[in-house]
């Protein structure tokens, strides 16, 4: 039983030392190979934002009064001229009472007038009156039934909103002035409107824009605004229509930043090329990918085998593959990146083989 654990002793001291040992050999590290490859790069930025039309027009009202009428609401077409509400005048006394006295000293004038004209008209025709009087008293005749009229038009656009001699032009008749889509009725019938006038701009009665003219604005960050010019290409990716992209050309970049967030920024807008099979709505949010710099058919390789010290780039080649893997450091020149993959310029073949990531850190 002695020998019996006494073996059983040192076989356990021998294991432990040949554990030991084993953990103090070095660690073979194997790491995956790559070669260069043809592709194309581009360095991008991408600026937040929405979609809306590029001119939406606000309607509003020739005269104050209430909303008798809504004849159309947000989501339909309308097209220059077309009515889109009736407004019920709602007169105010003192300008309706000086309206009224006004027509009723006109109408007394022109009733004594009309008198003074045909006493004039029968001297005339006796030969009593010479022409010259009696054209100057057919003339104060007309003057008197000109007036008499203004005094009335007067009162019916005081009171109704619309004098009878002019129905086509009637300002209670809220029309729209372009050709477009309703995006807005804020109005309901009995609101309260206010005119448009050098005092007020007015109460809106409908927004309307045109639909198939659409524009991205967002903001870019300064640190990338240098680096983009009106004319870029932009890929528009919008939140609310899924896998699928839309042409854009940059056109206006604000020359004055703007704080948000503590950072500054600066304004841009684009050109939204969009299908008729697709219809966007103003206010959708989107993300603009603008391409700031792009290279085709070069050579390149992962930037994570790219070693980097001061203005030297290098990579290691591989010079043994077995019995265990032997690298040399090479020095290469670079060009393009866009962070996943960089350009090669000088130092490397399509035949190169380049140490990659680790794949078996165990012997």
């Amino acid at each position: 039983m002695r020998i019996i654990l006494l073996s059983l002793l040192g076989l356990a001291v021998l294991g432990t030392f040949f554990f030991l040992w084993k953990k103090a050999q070095p660690v073979e590290t194997v790491y995956e190979i790559v070669s260069p490859q043809k592709g194309t790069i581009e360095t991008k930025t991408v600026a937040t934002g929405n979609v809306t039309p590029r001119y939406e027009i606000l309607i509003k009202p020739q005269i104050s009064g209430i909303v008798s009428e809504l004849l159309k609401e947000a989501g339909q077409h309308v097209t220059s001229g077309e009515i889109i509400a009736k407004v019920k005048v709602i007169p105010e006394m003192v300008q309706l009472n000086s309206a009224e006295s006004r027509v009723n000293v006109a109408n007394i004038t022109l009733k004594q007038i009309e008198n003074t004209f045909k006493r004039d008209e029968q001297l005339f025709n006796q030969g009593i009156m010479t022409a010259e009087e009696y054209d100057v008293s057919k003339a104060n005749y007309l003057k008197a039934k000109e007036e008499f009229n203004n005094a009335q038009s007067a009162l019916e656009i005081v009171r109704d909103g619309i004098a009878k001699n002019s129905a086509v032009a009637s300002t209670t008749q809220i029309r729209s002035t372009i050709t477009g889509m309703i995006l807005n009725v804020p109005v309901e019938v009995g609101n309260s409107v206010i005119q448009t006038n050098n005092f007020n701009e007015g109460t809106t009665i409908a927004s309307i824009a045109n639909m198939n003219d659409m524009i991205f604005k967002g903001y870019v960050d300064e640190t990338e605004i240098g680096r983009i010019s009106e004319g870029m290409p932009i890929k528009l990716t919008i939140g609310a229509i899924e896998k699928q992209t839309f042409d854009a050309v940059l056109e206006y970049v604000s020359p004055k930043g703007e704080e948000k967030s503590g950072a500054i920024q600066f304004e841009i807008k684009a050109a939204v090329t969009i299908p008729d099979s697709v219809f966007i709505r103003a206010g959708y949010s989107a993300n603009a990918e603008i391409v700031l710099k792009r290279a085709e058919d070069v050579m390149t390789i992962p930037e994570s085998t790219v070693i980097f010290n001061g203005d030297s780039a290098f990579v290691q080649l591989l010079k043994q593959e077995s019995p265990k893997q032997v690298f040399e450091k090479h020095t290469i020149k670079t060009g393009l990146s866009d962070g996943i993959k960089i350009e090669v310029t000088e130092g490397l073949t399509s035949e190169s083989k380049i140490r990659g990531a680790a794949i078996n850190k165990d012997k």
